[in-house]
């Protein structure tokens, strides 16, 4: 959420970001909110002076009363028609503070200097350099939905007839390597990279997501269990992040890193029509999540950070790969800057999202409430919160089963799982 006062100071600011978000159909949005915002600060400052001439008649009629002298009923029926005049103005200020909140809610984040401007994801920009290995294929390549099926170790017919389209099954193999990549994520994130593991709840409640900007913005994308009022997180930065909502942050323990695997579940409302085969497209899939809490001046250093271990991940497994920097019109409305890491597909012969790198600022910890205290005798601050994908395994196990797929039609491990897997190679089982 923005800071009002940031609206205040800068409002042609902040029409310029949503003009540069292609949301200039939101720009009526902020001149209500900044009419809305006048409205209550002269209401406010007109409920004081009641309130003030409220006590200030109290008092005379008190004083009367303890006298003993004249009659207070002409101040007492002054006094009740203040008060009623006092009950329409909070009233009026409820729902003003409400419909100013709703507008704060639905606003974008601010973006960093550096962010691109720029219409769509076509105008994103490669970001260094994109990091390639010696793979070569003397034979046919194989999609990984073909791998899968004909080593049977991927099942999404009959794991569409469980929930769905887009639920798949993992089976053998296939689901010792999904495994295996989880934990080689977690462990290399956790050892090398300096994080904390979690294992959150895979529910949480709508405050939860309100946190971290997913609600109410983006209330069609998550799936909802409306008896308990609980909502399946479409990622673990969602209950990682809300840790710490409420929460004032000792300042010496400053970054917090923390590292978690979690299943994601997205509705994907709109997205029919897109690439839907296999992984290209799914409703649950697998994430390891990084989420880090920063002082102000320490957040953009630490997006490269998470830039770089996600990065480490895809090196170690030896996938081919590359870095965008979005432009303002593709870039989610909670970050003020992002990365996405897309790793290559040789049988769809594109590059596949496998992770998004994103600085939210105080955006998150405004709504969350998460603050820390420069030093003992500073006011408190809102963190910066950042996050990124370490990384989300359905794309990413596209690219690994097709860039490791052999002529015989198996799939060798990657050097780095097999300590996980125990096994070295997903052959035919003619084989």
């Amino acid at each position: 959420m923005l800071d009002i006062n940031l609206i205040r100071q800068h409002p042609e600011a902040i029409a310029e970001m949503l003009r540069n978000r292609q949301l200039a159909s939101e720009e009526p949005k902020l001149h209500q909110l900044l009419s809305l915002d006048k409205e209550r600060k002269e209401l406010v400052q007109r409920s004081d002076d009641r309130k003030a001439l409220r006590n200030t008649v109290s008092k005379e009629v008190a004083d009367i009363k303890k006298s003993g002298q004249g009659s207070a009923d002409d101040l007492i029926v002054q006094m009740k028609s203040v008060s009623e005049e006092i009950s329409l103005m909070d009233a009026r200020l409820g729902t003003l503070e409400e419909e100013i909140e709703s507008i704060l809610l639905a606003l974008p984040n601010k973006l960093h200097p550096s962010v691109p401007v720029g219409r769509s994801a076509e105008e994103n920009l490669v970001f260094g350099e994109p990091v390639s290995f010696p793979y070569t294929f003397d034979f046919p390549v194989q999609n990984h939905l073909d791998l899968g099926r004909s080593l049977g170790i991927l099942d999404f017919e009959r794991g569409a007839k469980i929930s769905g389209a887009g639920f798949p099954v993992y089976m053998g193999k296939g689901a010792r390597l999904e495994r295996a990549l989880i934990n080689f994520m977690i462990d290399t994130h956790t050892e090398k990279h300096g994080y904390t593991e979690v294992f959150p709840p895979f529910l949480v409640n709508q405050e939860s997501l309100r946190g971290t900007g997913q609600w109410p913005k983006f209330a069609d994308q998550v799936y909802h269990m409306q008896e308990d009022d609980l909502y399946a997180i479409p990622t673990a930065e969602v209950p990682v992040t809300n840790l710490h909502r409420g929460e004032m942050l000792d300042a010496a323990q400053l970054p917090i890193s923390y590292a978690a695997y979690s299943a994601c579940f997205r509705r994907e409302a709109g997205s029919y029509g897109k690439d839907t085969r296999g992984f290209l497209r799914v409703h649950q899939f697998n994430k390891v999540e990084m989420v880090k809490f920063t002082r102000p001046e320490e957040s953009y250093e630490a997006l490269e950070e998470i830039r770089r271990s996600a990065e480490a991940i895809l090196i170690a497994l030896k996938i081919p790969y590359r870095v965008l920097l979005l432009c303002s019109g593709d870039i989610s409305a909670n970050a003020t800057k992002c990365y996405d890491i897309e790793v290559w597909s040789p049988a769809e012969q594109k590059y596949l999202e496998a992770s998004s790198c994103s600085n939210f600022e105080d955006y998150q910890a405004r709504r969350a409430g998460i603050r820390f205290k420069p030093d003992g005798k500073s006011k408190p601050e809102f963190v910066h919160t950042l996050n990124g994908s370490g990384l989300a395994t359905s794309r990413l196990m596209v690219s690994i089963m097709e860039h490791y797929q052999t002529a015989k039609g198996g799939i060798t491990v990657p050097d780095v799982l097999r300590p996980y897997t125990g096994f070295e190679e997903i052959a035919q089982a003619a084989e």
